[in-house]
């Protein structure tokens, strides 16, 4: 008689993602609420009709834990589990900064 295998899968380590999360790049344009910031993300498709290439663009309620995104910063959010009414996303990292290059051009047109 041949042997069974089971077909159960086990559960993933602790700390460690169950499925491949959605991430998204954009602009905060608001971060006026506490731990929370806007993430505006820019997406190029053709129209479905006339080809032409447009640009379109979604507003995302992002998770600021630490607080660090600033008006204008490039963001990287992660899709998470829903946080508020509006919040799906959280923030993982600040990828440049809009107020640090606004000093250094700043600094080098003063020297």
């Amino acid at each position: 008689m041949p042997e069974q295998t089971s077909t159960h899968l086990t559960a993933p380590a602790p700390g460690q993602p169950t499925g491949k999360r959605k991430e998204r790049t954009g602009v905060v344009v608001s971060n006026k609420m506490q731990k929370t910031v806007v993430v505006r993300v820019e997406r190029r498709a053709p129209h479905p009709i006339y080809g032409k290439v447009m640009t379109h663009h979604t507003k995302f309620y992002a998770h600021d834990e630490e607080g660090k995104a600033r008006t204008g910063d490039v963001v990287r959010i992660v899709e998470t589990r829903p946080l508020s009414k509006l919040k799906r996303w959280r923030v993982v990292e600040v990828i440049s900064m809009a107020h640090k290059a606004k000093v250094e051009l700043a600094e080098a047109g003063q020297e």
